[in-house]
């Protein structure tokens, strides 16, 4: 290094230098001194000697892998936690960000206790997704804290006494009161707990010291009502705490950096500060971007080129002895697929071809026990197991120091669930991470490549945040109205302070309080009682005189003794789920359906069960009635259960298609073939996916490929089955497809005057009519009024089975239906019940808040009506032409439309047969054998 014109350099370094020998003393060291950078000096300074001394001997080693004594994310946090500034750490998994933000609070804290001024309370809250996340900090909290304790001990006279403990739903009462007793320091929980202690009248007192809080895995929150619920729970602690605690979010996987950053930090009033009209503004904080800083070995790999004719058996021997190759060659392998059932069937076939057992091998999912959950856990910690297979219940969680290879089957539906799944091989800074994704469906075969392509170039889905969830906003008023006596405009602004509800406006919180109040008629007789009371502050000697408090102004108070029990009995969002029997018409149990399942099935769809197919014709509470039939199934038994394409995947895969599909056009087969070879996929992709593009530009044209200018409707007429069938080809993802397939449908039945069946993917739709029935779907895509959107969805879903479970567990989320009252349990069935007899009465209610907020939640959050009324816009105004063409026979990129049935191809039948079927056709009109 060289001095700078100043001498700065040269300062930096010697102080770096100084620090580094007051840390480590005459000792040597396992590192070249000369090799630490400058700014690792800064870092260093923002800490006591101990811990500095504890840091260079714990990670001195690692200084060549981290390019010096911290890795990208702790340089970036460290300083700003020690500095009380609030700040969002974007790294990749196992980069040490959460670390980072534990050894600043623990530097703290053992500085405090060192001066006497540690009392028996919480000063830093670390709040995590799964109770699973515990495992983590025996890694970043436990073993830190036991050294430092063990160090100071030894220089000091007094046993410092710096105390963690975890607390969430299944800690038990012993250990609850004994909480009360001598309280943890650093208390680790999740968002349900918190929002429980922040109305537990003895321990909310112990939260009035919090001084940090830190939420792992904040992208998982923000992305749905858990994370709305947190946000607020925060602005109660904010107006608890005696100061504003410093706010640190974690995340391997997040954009956009400064919206999540702003959901973390939440919004303050600022004297003199321009803000919203209500004088509300963003709180500072500070952005820690260090999301790219792993090397990255990932991959596209699929057992065959011809995923057509290659017999099911021979892919799937493939791919079994492909992924029992690379288990074999790395130390410990983790496994995701797309279902709880794939995941159980690949470690059955894994066991039944090779030599595996309970020994070096295991399967984690949120439907296995708990006893066998930790013992694979355990086993992924120690590496004692050779492979683990997942569906998504290993994406976070637990270290695993030994994991050196994530395989994907099947595409991960978004680029952040791929990096986050990936990122748990190489889990220690400077580890390349490496990620395998299979292909077996050659439908997914565009969407994988696009995804690891992606991958490689950076890019991360956006997490889209549930704005103004009122479900959610009903608990916290009742929360805040049961803790005391307080002002209105005080619960009107703690929720605008949390970022979810920054537009939260008046109409919406009057809406939000006639429901709390009960003021609506006829709501009692129905059981269905005040939460809340408000009214004006009484002068001195009224009845309603609140000492302390502005006479005349409005005040919220509780309503009912069992007020407090309500609340802590039923609070949180999270949905109880039940399963429901299924029947034929003539009374014979065939089997049972996870009711989540029936948000996806119509009068007249088919699925398959026990080896069988029935056709759906309607639910009566946790009974389902079907018909046996020969047809073809159209909704997969995987489709509840699989993560919908994000949105922003989705667009980019479009893209992805749209290049490929301008190659195709300029230099044929081999140039796709040449541009393929660019991106981290196999010969078998590259070759499969070319022959796929050729093909269908040869059988229908180059018109009938979407891009992100075109959407194809291809109609096909099935005169076997008198059907004419019609593949919508709008590759948004299945979101958008379900609310645009309802919209299409919907306009379809009501200018034929007849059923239209409807099935979706994450490509497309398809739609199917009676043969004798003529209806242009182009034309009626072109007709859909974007301006419309939210309002016709809201009526293509009256009466169905969605907008029946959905009103239930929002209803639930507003305590209008409780889960738990008296001591007495209501089941998930029971649940839906009360809600189905209470649904009728209020639908009649004018803006009624927990009918509103049901819809919100279908049509916002399940069916993206904003990306709806996006395309429409764009089609309206010429950016997006609507193309019909028609088939005898569907063209390939219409094979798994008309197919859609059981696509996971870890759980086998696709129907090859008709695939077969369909590609001969293909071949006979291009003239091929």
């Amino acid at each position: 290094m060289t001095d700078g014109a100043d001498g700065t350099t040269g300062a930096a370094e010697a102080r770096a230098r100084r620090l580094l020998r007051e840390a480590g003393g005459d000792r040597d060291w396992p590192f070249d001194p000369e090799t630490v950078p400058i700014d690792d000096a800064g870092v260093l300074e923002h800490l006591s000697p101990v811990v500095r001394r504890w840091w260079v001997e714990r990670f001195g080693a690692h200084v060549a892998e981290n390019g010096g004594l911290f890795t990208p994310p702790q340089r970036g946090a460290i300083p700003h936690v020690a500095a009380d500034r609030s700040c969002l750490v974007a790294a990749p998994t196992g980069s040490g960000k959460t670390l980072a933000a534990f050894t600043a609070v623990l530097d703290d804290l053992f500085a405090r206790d060192r001066a006497g001024d540690l009392g028996n309370s919480v000063y830093c809250l670390y709040v995590s997704p799964l109770k699973s996340l515990a495992n983590d900090v025996e890694r970043n909290l436990e073993t830190p804290l036991s050294k430092l304790s063990e160090r100071i001990a030894g220089r000091t006279d007094n046993e410092p006494d710096v105390r963690q403990s975890i607390r969430h739903g299944d800690t038990d009462e012993a250990d609850r009161r004994a909480m009360l007793g001598e309280t943890p320091h650093v208390l680790n929980t999740t968002p349900e707990t918190l929002a429980i202690l922040l109305n537990a009248p003895r321990f909310r007192e112990k939260l009035r010291t919090v001084e940090y809080v830190i939420v792992d895995e904040i992208h998982s929150l923000a992305a749905n009502k858990r994370g709305t619920h947190l946000s607020v729970s925060l602005e109660r602690l904010e107006a608890l705490a005696d100061g504003s605690p410093t706010r640190i979010g974690c995340s391997a996987t997040v954009d956009p950096l400064e919206g999540i950053a702003e959901f973390l930090v939440g919004r303050e009033r600022v004297a003199g500060e321009v803000g919203d009209p209500d004088g509300l503004t963003p709180r500072e904080y500070e952005v820690v971007d260090a999301r790219f800083g792993r090397e990255f070995d990932l991959a596209l790999r699929t057992p065959a080129a011809d995923l057509v004719h290659t017999p099911r058996s021979v892919v799937t021997d493939r791919f079994y002895a492909a992924l029992h190759e690379l288990i074999e060659g790395h130390e410990n392998t983790l496994v995701f697929t797309n279902s709880r059932s794939g995941a159980e069937r690949v470690l059955k076939e894994l066991r039944d071809r090779f030599d595996y057992d309970e020994s070096d091998s295991g399967c984690h999912h949120g439907s296995l026990g708990e006893a066998t959950r930790v013992r694979v856990e355990e086993g992924l910690k120690s590496g004692d197991l050779d492979v683990v297979t997942t569906s998504t219940s290993l994406e976070l969680g637990i270290d695993m120091p030994h994991l050196d290879l994530v395989v994907q089957v099947g595409s991960p539906k978004s680029v952040a669930s791929l990096l986050q799944r990936v990122g748990r091989a190489g889990h220690s800074p400077g580890e390349t991470v490496e990620g395998r994704l299979f292909a077996l469906d050659r439908d997914e075969l565009v969407e994988c490549a696009a995804t690891v392509a992606r991958a490689e170039a950076g890019f991360v889905d956006r997490v889209v945040v549930p704005e103004n969830a009122a479900d959610v906003a009903a608990q916290h008023v009742y929360g805040m109205a049961i803790n005391r006596v307080r002002p209105d405009r005080e619960i009107r602004e703690t929720l605008r302070r949390a970022w979810p509800y920054r537009d939260f406006g008046e109409e919406r919180y009057e809406s939000l309080m006639r429901y709390l109040t009960a003021d609506y008629e006829g709501l009692a007789d129905r059981n269905v009682y005040p939460k809340v009371w408000r009214d004006a502050n009484d002068p001195p000697g009224g009845d309603h005189h609140h000492e302390g408090l502005p006479v005349g102004e409005t005040l919220v108070g509780k309503r009912g003794r069992l007020a407090r029990v309500i609340y802590m009995t039923n609070v949180g969002t999270i949905p109880d789920s039940f399963s429901c029997a299924v029947y034929t018409r003539e009374d014979e149990r065939v089997g049972t359906l996870d009711e989540a399942y029936l948000d996806t099935v119509d009068p007249g769809d088919v699925f398959a069960l026990g080896g069988e197919r029935f056709a759906f014709r309607y639910r009566r509470g946790s009974k389902v009635y079907v018909d046996r039939t020969e047809e073809r199934a159209t909704v997969p038994t995987w489709y509840a259960e699989r993560l919908p394409l994000s949105a922003d995947l989705a667009r980019e895969a479009l893209a992805f298609r749209g290049e490929l599909l301008e190659r195709l056009e300029a230099g044929g087969p081999p140039a796709v073939r040449a541009w393929l070879r660019e991106f981290p996929l196999d010969g078998n992709a590259v070759r499969a996916i070319a022959r796929m593009y050729d093909e269908q530009v040869r059988y229908a044209g180059v018109e009938s490929v979407p891009t992100p200018s075109r959407i194809v409707v291809e109609e096909e007429l099935d005169r076997e089955a008198y059907k004419r069938r019609f593949y919508v080809h709008t590759p948004y993802g299945r979101r958008f497809n379900g609310g645009l397939s309802r919209l299409v449908a919907a306009e379809c039945s009501r200018r034929i005057d007849a059923e239209v069946a409807r099935a979706v993917a994450d490509d497309g739709f398809s739609l199917a009519v009676p043969l004798n029935r003529k209806i242009d779907v182009a034309g009626v895509l072109r007709g859909l009024d974007p301006d419309s959107v939210r309002e016709d969805l809201r009526d293509a879903l009256e009466g169905t089975d969605a907008l029946k479970r959905t009103f239930r567990i929002v209803a639930g989320r507003a305590l209008m239906v409780l889960k738990r009252y008296k001591g007495r349990e209501k089941t998930a069935a029971q649940q839906q019940m009360s809600a189905e007899m209470l649904l009728p009465f209020v639908t009649d209610l004018e803006g009624f808040v927990v009918t509103e907020e049901t819809y919100r939640e279908l049509v916002e959050d399940d069916l993206d009506a904003a990306g709806i009324r996006d395309v429409l816009e764009g089609i309206e105004r010429g950016r997006i032409r609507v193309v019909h063409h028609a088939t005898e026979s569907p063209s390939p990129l219409s094979f798994g439309l008309a197919t859609l049935v059981d696509s996971d191809a870890v759980i086998a039948d696709d129907e090859a047969s008709a695939l077969r079927e369909y590609h001969a056709s293909v071949m006979a009109a291009i003239g091929e054998e």
